[in-house]
């Protein structure tokens, strides 16, 4: 119960910070919209390829895909939030109180799960304004959130223990442009399955992305396999509990380090 209640006082700390930042959150609002429109128009042709599907709405298809990109990026900069408290002596601050341990963290997910929340919602509704044809309009778009943040959670949990290991900005930097993009483009997040290269149609069958996808977008078609999405949510789930259990390793490492 007490890491319940220190928990919901971190989260409101991180929640003070996310909204006293307008510029910033003005940002992560703004530019997944941008990224909607902008591939909308440049790829909205390629439904006409043979394979793709017929009468498919390319915005219907890559809505989910901008938010689950957005929750990708989103959490995995995360680390630079923690590297910030690291630098200033806030976490060591936290560590010689009698604070849950798990709360430092828990706090800023349940704040990122939130914003991650608000950029899908707004997305699947401009997505709709530019004619994205959500058959499973309501449910479809509650497992969409909650696939979402299964991969935000993950991504999450890995930056941070990225930054509690290793310390500095230009690493984390490194890391994740080394391995975000990556993750999105080896995905169907953009392209029908049937018309990308079969190397990476075998790659995206081990991708948590492809997995989110795969959930997200499928619960918003006409007819949904049901024993596919809840796989693929199970993945994501195995997926949060081990990135959980190595940033709790990192953290680990870093109260012996201090």
């Amino acid at each position: 119960m007490l890491a319940l209640t220190h928990t919901w006082y971190m989260t409101q700390r991180h929640f003070r910070a996310f909204v006293r930042q307008p510029m910033y959150v003005a940002f992560t609002l703004v530019q997944p919209v941008i990224w909607l429109f902008l591939f909308g128009q440049l790829f909205k042709r390629v439904t006409e390829l043979p394979g793709f599907g017929e009468g498919v709405n390319y915005v219907t298809y890559l809505a989910p895909a901008i938010v689950v990109m957005s929750a990708l990026f989103g959490s995995g900069w995360g680390g630079m939030s923690i590297l910030e408290d690291l630098n200033r002596g806030v976490i060591d601050r936290f560590l010689v109180s009698p604070v849950s341990r798990g709360s430092l963290i828990a706090g800023r997910l349940i704040v990122q799960g939130v914003a991650t929340i608000i950029q899908a919602v707004i997305i699947l509704l401009l997505g709709a304004l530019a004619g994205a044809d959500y058959r499973q309009a309501v449910l479809g778009a509650l497992v969409l959130l909650v696939a979402a943040n299964l991969l935000a959670t993950a991504i999450g949990s890995l930056s941070y223990g990225l930054a509690l290991v290793a310390r500095k900005e230009e690493s984390i930097i490194a890391v994740s442009n080394f391995v975000l993009l990556p993750l999105q483009f080896l995905s169907t997040g953009f392209m029908a399955a049937a018309l990308i290269p079969g190397w990476i149609r075998s790659v995206a069958a081990y991708n948590p992305v492809n997995w989110t996808l795969t959930a997200g977008r499928g619960a918003l078609m006409p007819n949904p396999d049901w024993g596919s999405i809840g796989a693929h949510l199970g993945y994501l789930a195995l997926f949060v509990i081990a990135c959980g259990l190595l940033s709790t390793r990192a953290f680990r490492s870093y109260q012996r380090s201090i």
